[in-house]
């Protein structure tokens, strides 16, 4: 054999080993490729299940809804009937009359938060005038007022709304005239009458221990006769009943007051017969505003995943205020973020972020609204309140429709208890269309109920409301409905304690 012939055989099977070796290798690659597919299906299809799990659990289908609108009733019913005998505590307020747009005059109230407190000063003209004018004034709570003694915090207040009067007090330089003073205290309270109730507890962040067991109205009281301010109490409200006052001074046919925000509760005008704990009971008007309490609703209808159950045993307040946990503001960002948590547990559709999420209550409620309201087409804003917020960079398109779309399961499921919660006060009253007796028509048409929705959740969430008010609708039916108004004040807790001191004022 010639060189040349044995050198072409030789470059021939070196050429023969290299093209099999480089499809060895094409075939690994393709091997390792379609492995890293298959996998990510996997993963991803693990995140698919986790979602579709949760939301199943979140079913608020109509039926649902209906269960839990009956139950809402039933309890309310049992609360009026004992105390005790309901989860919802059916507390009365002893406020049996409600502003109607003859008061006149200029009246303050004082509306005690958590972090701050904020005093209002209200000019009413009468019937023709209605409110003339109105001035706020929003003070921040020092913290070491919020774990001292109540002597100090009032008399903190005491001395800001002396600085107030005497700022704003020109057209009442009397030193005589008393002034009249409707103060918001949304703690939980004994009411002992319209002006006056012991304290419970302290919640929001406060613990004053020297004041729980006193009455609120005599020790701020105290702190204004103190500073020489010639000043009573008119009247002692939640912050429901004074947005309910507001909305009754506007449209007498305002029947209840729902808040959602941090927290939520509600209440409603109740016919004193109903009341029948307190027999015996009675008002000039035949009526009285109950506050519900309604964070402390519990039903087996209402929609309860794991996620809820881990949140409630990890809470301070275990088994309390079950409803509040599943609608209110404090709480929903927090579900999000548990069901993210399992997702990112359970596959890495967020890469290895998963250490990112494991802080509770990082995912607060007005971030959740802000990437559930993104409508750019990439999602930008989920993108950066991701990266900003949770460290989690880079997150794939795909996964941020994930996070929306989980957002959007716990929104709804909230927005749509909130209006169950709402029909059920209708039909305690007989206002839902389900009897269509006198209670719920007049002369053959049913009459027109308005509910007054408030909260910083329910004021600057656009897709919370719309989902609402697309379940009252979907549970009352379109005829009785179109009766249902739910209607939003600005500063409707502070106006209305202050409406409330001019209805209830010795100097009318």
């Amino acid at each position: 054999m010639r060189i040349d012939e044995g050198g072409r055989g030789l470059m021939g099977r070196v050429g023969f080993g290299v093209a099999v070796g480089c499809a060895v290798v094409s075939c690994a690659i393709a091997v390792i490729l379609v492995g890293r597919r298959a996998r990510r299906r996997r993963q991803w299809g693990r995140a698919v299940a986790v979602l579709r799990e949760f939301e199943e659990g979140c079913s608020t289908s109509i039926g649902r809804l209906r269960q839990v609108v009956d139950a809402m009733a039933v309890e309310m019913h049992a609360g009026l009937a004992s105390d005790g005998g309901s989860k919802l505590k059916m507390l009365l307020t002893f406020v049996d009359s409600l502003p109607d747009g003859q008061e006149m005059g200029i009246y303050y109230s004082l509306d005690l938060g958590a972090t701050n407190f904020r005093v209002l000063q209200v000019e009413l003209g009468g019937r023709n005038s209605m409110i003339l004018r109105h001035k706020v004034e929003s003070h921040p709570i020092p913290q070491y007022l919020m774990t001292g003694k109540i002597e100090d915090l009032f008399d903190f207040i005491a001395i800001t709304l002396q600085n107030i009067i005497d700022k704003n007090g020109v057209a009442e330089h009397n030193p005589d005239l008393r002034r009249e003073l409707g103060f918001t205290f949304s703690f939980p309270v004994r009411q002992i009458s319209s002006s006056s109730g012991i304290l419970i507890r302290w919640t929001k962040g406060i613990s004053i221990e020297n004041a729980i067991g006193k009455d609120v109205t005599q020790c701020l009281e105290e702190a204004m006769s103190r500073r020489g301010l010639n000043m009573r109490v008119a009247v002692l409200v939640n912050d429901t009943v004074g947005s309910l006052a507001l909305g009754h001074y506007h449209d007498e046919d305002t029947v209840a007051a729902v808040v959602i925000g941090t927290g939520t509760n509600a209440c409603y005008v109740e016919l004193t017969e109903a009341i029948i704990k307190s027999q015996g009971l009675l008002t000039n008007s035949g009526g009285m505003v109950v506050n519900m309490e309604w964070g402390s609703f519990w039903s087996s209808h209402l929609p309860r995943t794991p996620y809820d159950i881990a949140l409630d045993d990890e809470s301070p307040n275990r088994n309390e205020q079950g409803f509040e946990k599943m609608i209110s503001g404090m709480y929903l960002g927090e579900i999000v973020r548990r069901v993210l948590y399992r997702m990112a547990q359970e596959s890495d559709i967020f890469g290895d972020a998963a250490h990112f999420m494991s802080a509770p209550f990082s995912l607060r409620t007005p971030l959740m609204a802000s990437m559930h309201e993104d409508d750019s087409p990439d999602l930008k804003e989920v993108a950066k309140i991701l990266r900003e917020n949770l460290g989690m960079q880079d997150v794939p398109l795909r996964a941020r429709r994930m996070v929306v779309r989980v957002c959007d399961i716990v929104a709804r499921r909230a927005a749509r208890l909130v209006a169950a919660g709402i029909v059920g006060i209708l039909k305690k009253i007989g206002r839902d269309g389900s009897d269509g007796v006198a209670t719920g028509r007049t002369k053959g048409e049913f009459r027109r109920s308005v509910i007054v929705v408030e909260g910083g959740l329910y004021a600057s969430y656009e897709l919370f409301r719309e989902y609402l008010k697309e379940a009252v609708a979907e549970i009352l039916g379109e005829e009785v409905a179109r009766n249902v108004v739910l209607r939003t004040f600005e500063d409707g807790s502070g106006i209305g304690a202050a409406l409330l001191a001019a209805s209830h004022s010795s100097n009318r």
